[in-house]
C-alpha cells in the first residue's frame, strides 16, 4: 500500500479511467480503476480505499448510488464526484449526500491533485479526532487504572495488546483492584466496542436465578416464569460478556458454562432450541483459581478453557507511586460531584495516604477521599478528615537496619503476619470473616494462615 494512500477511479470511459491511474500513480498514490457500479461494489466489499473519485453517470446505477453505498460499506472513505453536467443542481444534490467535492469536466490536473490532497487531510483528521476520542473515552471509563508505574503501565500494555484478541481472558487480582475496569478497557480499546458490554457478578445472585440470568429462560420453565427471557449471552450478542466473582460458580453450573463455551451455543432454561452467540468471555476473580480446582471446588478443564490469557493486576501497596495521581483524581472527581470547594491534601494527609496498606486497594483509597471530601471544611483535605485507621497512623512498617549479626526473615515475616490477623480480628470483633475482608484476603486463605502460624484453631467459620 502507498504511504500516500489508496485511490478508486469509477468512470465507464477506459481513457478517463487509464489518464487518472497514470496520473495517481506518479503522485505516489495507490491507484484502481472500475467502470461500473458493481465492480467498484465489489472492489469496496474486498479492499480499502482512502478516497473513492466517481463519475455522475455510468452504467449499471449513478454516482450518488456509489455515495450512499460507500458510505454504508467504508464511511471513513472520502468521495469526490466527477460531472460533465456542471449544473448547481447535480453538486448541491452530491454534496448534500455527504460527498466531500466535486470537480467538472474537462478538469486540470492540478485541480485534480488539490482536491484529493484536502480529501485526504480531512480523513487524516477524521481518524485522529475518533483516535482522541477513544482515548479519552478509555480513560474516563479506566478511571482506576491511573497511573504512571511500572506496574500499571504493563497491564495498560497487556490491554492494548489484547483488546483485538478473540480469546477468552481471565483477570485475577484482589478485591478493589479494578478488575471490572479492566474488562471495559478491553472491551472498548478492540473491535467489539460498538456492541454490548453484559457483566454479571456471578457471587451477587442466588445461584437458583443465575442460570436464568445467564441464558434466559421460556414461559413456563419454572414458577415466575411469564414470559420469555433473553439472558445475557443473547443480549452481549458479538460483544463482550464479563462474568465477575466466576470462582463463586457452582459446580453444576460449571459444568453448563463448560458446554457453553465448547459448543458456543446454549440454551435457554425449559427451552429446546440452541441459540448460537459469537460474545468474547472475559471472566474474575479475587481468588487463586489454581488453589480452587486443587481444592476441587473449580472444574480444572473449565479453568484452562477460560484462562487462555491471564491479566494480574498488582494490589495499590505494590504501585504506591500511583497513590498521589490516584487522590488528585479522585479529589477533582468528588469535588465536582459534591460541590465542595477542596484544592488538594496537605503534605502531612499526603504522606499517610500513601503509607497506608490499603486492603480494599483503589476501591478503598476512592472511598476514603470522597468522605474526606465530604467532611472537609475548608479547601485543603487534612488529617483530621482522613478515617480512624489512617488518623491513628497505622502505616505499614518502615524498614529497618539490618543488624551485623544477621536476621532470620522467616521468622520477622511470620510475627509481623501474626500481628496483622490478631488486629484485624480484633478489629473484626473477633468474626474471621470480616477479619479477612479488613486483610484482603478469602475467609480460606485467613483460615490457612492462622493455622499455619499456630493460632488456635477454630472450626467455625464466622
Amino acid at each position: 500500500m502507498s504511504a500516500n494512500g489508496r485511490v478508486l477511479v469509477v468512470d465507464d470511459e477506459r481513457s478517463m479511467q487509464e489518464f487518472l491511474e497514470i496520473f495517481f500513480r506518479s503522485e505516489g498514490y495507490d491507484a484502481v480503476t472500475a467502470g461500473d457500479l458493481q465492480s467498484a461494489l465489489l472492489m469496496l466489499e474486498n479492499d480499502d480505499f482512502d478516497v473513492v473519485i466517481t463519475d455522475i453517470q455510468m452504467p449499471g446505477g449513478t454516482g450518488l448510488d456509489l455515495l450512499r453505498s460507500v458510505q454504508r460499506l467504508a464511511p471513513d472513505t472520502v468521495v469526490i464526484m466527477m460531472t460533465a453536467y456542471a449544473s448547481t443542481e447535480t453538486a448541491i444534490a452530491a454534496m448534500k449526500e455527504g460527498a466531500w467535492d466535486y470537480v467538472t469536466k474537462p478538469f486540470k490536473v492540478d485541480e485534480i491533485r488539490m482536491v484529493v490532497e484536502k480529501a485526504l487531510e480531512k480523513k487524516l483528521l477524521s481518524s485522529e479526532n475518533r483516535r482522541l476520542k477513544s482515548e479519552l473515552r478509555s480513560r474516563v471509563r479506566s478511571r482506576s487504572l491511573i497511573g504512571s508505574s511500572a506496574a500499571i503501565r504493563r497491564v495498560l500494555d497487556f490491554v492494548a495488546q489484547v483488546a483485538d484478541n478473540k480469546a477468552n481472558v481471565l483477570i485475577s487480582g484482589e478485591s478493589g483492584t479494578g478488575k471490572e475496569v479492566v474488562a471495559r478497557a478491553i472491551h472498548e480499546a478492540g473491535e467489539r466496542k460498538e456492541r454490548p458490554f453484559v457483566a454479571v457478578n456471578c457471587g451477587a445472585i442466588p445461584e437458583n436465578l443465575l442460570e436464568s440470568e445467564l441464558f434466559g429462560h421460556v414461559k413456563g420453565a419454572f414458577t415466575g416464569a411469564v414470559q420469555n427471557k433473553s439472558g445475557l449471552f443473547e443480549v452481549a450478542g458479538a460483544g463482550t460478556v464479563f462474568l465477575d466473582e466466576i470462582a463463586e460458580l457452582s459446580l453444576a453450573l460449571q459444568v453448563k458454562l463448560l458446554r457453553v463455551i465448547q459448543e458456543r451455543s446454549f440454551r435457554r432454561v425449559g427451552g429446546t432450541q440452541d441459540i448460537r452467540f459469537d460474545a468474547r468471555i472475559v471472566t474474575a476473580s479475587n481468588r487463586q483459581l489454581q488453589e480452587e480446582v486443587a481444592g476441587g471446588r473449580f472444574r480444572e478443564d473449565l479453568y484452562y478453557r477460560l484462562n487462555v490469557i491471564e491479566i494480574s493486576l498488582p494490589p495499590l501497596r505494590e504501585r504506591r507511586d500511583d497513590i498521589p495521581l490516584l487522590v488528585q483524581h479522585f479529589v477533582e472527581k468528588y469535588t465536582r460531584e459534591l460541590d465542595k470547594p477542596v484544592a488538594g491534601v496537605t503534605e502531612a494527609a499526603m504522606g499517610r495516604l500513601c503509607r497506608y496498606g490499603y486492603p480494599g486497594n483503589v476501591r478503598e483509597l476512592e472511598n476514603v477521599i470522597e468522605r474526606a471530601v465530604a467532611l472537609c471544611r475548608g479547601d485543603t483535605i487534612d488529617l483530621d478528615v482522613l478515617p480512624p485507621t489512617l488518623q491513628a497512623g497505622t502505616d505499614l512498617p518502615r524498614a529497618t537496619r539490618i543488624p551485623a549479626e544477621g536476621v532470620k526473615l522467616g521468622e520477622l515475616v511470620d510475627a509481623y503476619e501474626r500481628s496483622l490477623l490478631l488486629e484485624a480480628l480484633e478489629q473484626a470483633k473477633g468474626v474471621k470473616k470480616r477479619a479477612a475482608q479488613r486483610l484482603g484476603i478469602s475467609f480460606r486463605s485467613f483460615r490457612y494462615r492462622w493455622e499455619k502460624l499456630g493460632l488456635e484453631a477454630d472450626d467455625e467459620e464466622r
